[in-house]
C-alpha cells in the first residue's frame, strides 16, 4: 500500500474547511433546538469551534497560505446596506 502523507498546508486546509462545516451544523443545531441547555451547550461549543476556525485561518494567513483581498470601504458599505434593506423586508 504506497499512503502519502498531507502536507501541513493540506491538513490547515482540511482543519478549516472541517470547522466551518461544524461552525454551520452548529448553527442549524442551536435555531432548532428547544431545550434552552441544549442551545446554551451548542452556543458555548460553536464559539469554541468559531476561535479554532480563526486560529487554523490565521496560522494559514501568515504562511501565505490563505490569502484575502480587502473589499475597498465603499464596497463594505454597499453590503451592509444591501443587507440592512433585506432585513428590513423580512421584518
Amino acid at each position: 500500500m504506497n499512503s502519502q502523507a498531507l502536507s501541513e498546508k493540506e491538513m490547515m486546509n482540511d482543519g478549516l474547511g472541517t470547522e466551518k462545516q461544524l461552525l454551520n451544523e452548529y448553527s442549524t443545531f442551536i435555531a432548532e433546538a428547544t431545550c434552552q441547555n441544549l442551545r446554551n451547550q451548542l452556543q458555548q461549543i460553536m464559539t469554541e469551534t468559531q476561535q479554532m476556525q480563526f486560529g487554523i485561518f490565521n496560522a494559514m494567513q501568515s504562511k501565505g497560505w490563505y490569502q484575502i483581498k480587502n473589499a475597498p470601504l465603499s464596497e463594505v458599505g454597499e453590503t451592509v446596506y444591501t443587507l440592512q434593506q433585506v432585513q428590513s423586508q423580512l421584518n
